[in-house]
């Protein structure tokens, strides 16, 4: 299953969001923190209790000039990978939108389509407001 969340414009370079989207402590502030707890990184990785109880791991799986990469670590539900693009407008003026791709069956994809794409827009959205 391939999800893609909505473009947004971050009043910032590429180079900056990079930097910070690739310390997986930052990524705590771009969750909604009401639906989200027990949250922890270390300098590779993160993890946090979703609603409904599972735990989402996050692996930082490097970066290019313009795409950030995350992989799902082993307490996650299920496989995904994460790729956040990003195009530089101008100078500090940068576009981005999250991609997922997940190994999702048919049944779990019910459930987890509507809410998942919730989630990136929230998280692309707030990282337009970090750097505002």
């Amino acid at each position: 299953m391939i999800l893609t969340g909505d473009k947004v414009s971050v009043e910032a370079s590429r180079s900056k969001i990079i930097e910070f989207l690739t310390t997986p402590s930052n990524l705590e502030h771009l969750l909604p923190m009401d639906k989200v707890k027990d949250f922890v990184s270390d300098e590779t990785s993160c993890s946090f209790k979703v609603q409904g109880g599972f735990i989402i791991s996050l692996i930082q799986d490097g970066s290019e000039e313009d795409k950030v990469f995350l992989r799902s670590g082993e307490k996650s539900p299920f496989p995904f990978k994460l790729t956040i693009h990003l195009v530089e407008q101008e100078e500090n003026k940068t576009e981005g939108h999250i991609e997922f791709d997940g190994e999702v069956n048919a049944f779990l994809k019910m459930m987890v389509e509507k809410p998942l794409l919730s989630l990136f827009n929230y998280m692309s959205n707030k990282l337009g407001k970090h750097f505002s």
